[in-house]
């Protein structure tokens, strides 16, 4: 199964790096940053399997206390280089970073189907896609559109990423712990119920920002 898990990781990673000359520039980024989450999944992982053997294999203590962690640091590490490196625009780090979260959950579902195949059910499939993988999306965001604003306010970026980066492993640790909970349906409506507000507000926003970059472009001229 181990090898399953890497067969798909090639398979995914090469059939969209194929796609990468053929894509335009804003698309190309969003296509870099999912293969970029992919692999941050695929190492982690790797990672983990380390800690819960540390921890005598206590998967339930493991996943609501480790892995929200580990997760979340090798998540925030391509959009906090993005951010200082090359770009702190909020539109380009929010769809990046939620590239970013789909992308890691897209190889996490596939490594849990591997391990657990003949276990796994339509409804599994359900939950995965509208649970973890809005859960690492959403995480991304925040912590994406968070950085958007400190960057540029020195005082605040290490406290700012510290506490954007804690906010990111609390919420995704609760959502570990309500969907291995009596809770479990409180744990799938939690990404979901974060997610419409979140599009009702983000959207709006980056819009109007786009516009007004578009202004000031076109008075520049």
């Amino acid at each position: 199964m181990d090898n399953l898990t890497y067969i798909v990781f090639i398979s995914l990673t090469v059939s969209l790096g194929l796609m990468l000359p053929l894509m335009e520039k804003k698309t190309r980024r969003i296509g870099i940053f999912m293969i970029v989450g992919i692999f941050s999944c695929l190492f982690i992982s790797e990672i983990n399997s380390i800690l819960l053997k540390s921890f005598d294999n206590d998967l339930y203590r493991v996943t609501t206390t480790v892995t929200p962690v580990t997760e979340e640091i090798i998540k925030l590490l391509p959009i906090l280089y993005y951010a200082i490196v090359i770009s702190d625009d909020r539109r380009t780090l929010v769809t990046s970073a939620f590239a970013v979260g789909v992308g890691f959950a897209l190889q996490e579902n596939i490594v849990i189907l591997t391990q657990n195949v003949e276990n796994v059910t339509i409804f599994w499939a359900l939950v995965r896609g509208f649970g973890s993988g809005l859960v690492h999306g959403i995480c991304t965001v925040m912590v994406g559109w968070g950085i958007s604003y400190i960057k540029k306010r020195r005082k605040l970026f290490y406290c700012g990423t510290f506490a954007l980066l804690s906010t990111a492993i609390i919420y995704h640790a609760i959502y570990n712990l309500l969907v291995q909970s009596k809770y479990q349906y409180i744990g799938v409506l939690l990404p979901i119920l974060t997610y419409i507000p979140l599009i009702l507000i983000v959207r709006p926003k980056l819009k109007k920002r786009k516009i007004a970059l578009s202004a000031d472009s076109n008075k520049s001229e």
